[in-house]
């Protein structure tokens, strides 16, 4: 499974990158815009673009996923068509966000316009990172609009469950692959049980009819989400800085590194210091 990072700050992209690990990029504009703010504030000479092209060469050749704002095909055509432009020259590596449906409300006339636009901007030869997956059947349409990478919101579809039946929780608080029960019944959102579960079904769709557009696990909420995410087939997670430094950790691991420092030979010591 491929590892981007989620993040607009430039000190954790470059950190994280220099550990060796990381595939892509995927961020967003206001969070870009509130860490230019933050920086302009403290009197640096910043705009959204240069700290955008920065990103772009901090990712070293990989995919960076930039959103459009609009809400109708229009719109989202041309600023796809503009970040692009724009921004892929820096380093090769734009993809253009667009969400599988930008409608406001139920049935509204703009909401194929997401679709439409992946079509029209995949012919273009623009890949495309389908965003606002809830659904394995959105994710199958934005597929056959011809996405390079489909996003399934893991963590925010456990967020609705437990907010549902009034649970409190935090952010990074684990939700069970398997589904939350309450009344000896699993609690669903039209037949998806967890966010892991949305992208397990998701792979499932794809494997059968062998598509070749990516499963994008975003809104991943800790390690083990990750890990059951990689379970269940996803191409891809991204994931914010702190739980790519959680999967690293185990207290096992720090008390065996304390024990093999103290239990060293000085004979092999010499060895290996020279």
């Amino acid at each position: 499974m491929e590892i981007f990072i989620d993040t607009a700050k430039l000190e954790e992209i470059e950190q994280a990158y220099s550990y060796g690990i990381l595939d892509g990029v995927t961020t967003n504009p206001s969070l870009v815009k509130k860490i230019v703010d933050d920086l302009k504030s403290k009197g640096k000479d910043v705009s959204v673009e240069s700290y955008i092209k920065k990103i772009l060469k901090l990712a070293r050749g990989t995919p960076v996923s930039l959103e459009v704002i609009g809400t109708t095909y229009k719109e989202m055509v041309e600023e796809g068509k503009r970040l692009f432009k724009k921004f892929n020259p820096v380093a090769k590596n734009v993809y253009v966000k667009i969400p599988v449906n930008p409608a406001f409300e139920e049935d509204s006339e703009n909401m194929f316009d997401g679709i439409k636009a992946i079509k029209t901007l995949t012919k273009a030869r623009i890949p495309i990172n389908c965003t606002l997956i809830f659904t394995p059947e959105q994710a199958l349409m934005a597929a056959k609009a011809g996405a390079s990478f489909v996003s399934p919101f893991a963590g925010r579809i456990d967020d609705d469950i437990r907010k549902r039946v009034g649970v409190k929780f935090e952010k990074s608080d684990y939700f069970p692959a398997s589904g939350w029960e309450k009344s000896g019944k699993i609690l669903e959102d039209n037949g998806v049980v967890s966010g892991v579960d949305l992208v397990w079904q998701c792979v499932e769709i794809f494997r059968t009819y062998n598509i070749k557009t990516k499963v994008l696990a975003a809104s991943i909420r800790n390690a083990r989400q990750t890990r059951e995410v990689a379970l269940a087939g996803a191409d891809i997670a991204t994931l914010p800085f702190y739980v790519i430094k959680e999967m690293l950790t185990h207290y096992k691991t720090i008390e065996g590194m304390k024990s093999f420092t103290a239990d060293v030979v000085p004979e092999y010591a010499k060895i290996v210091k020279g």
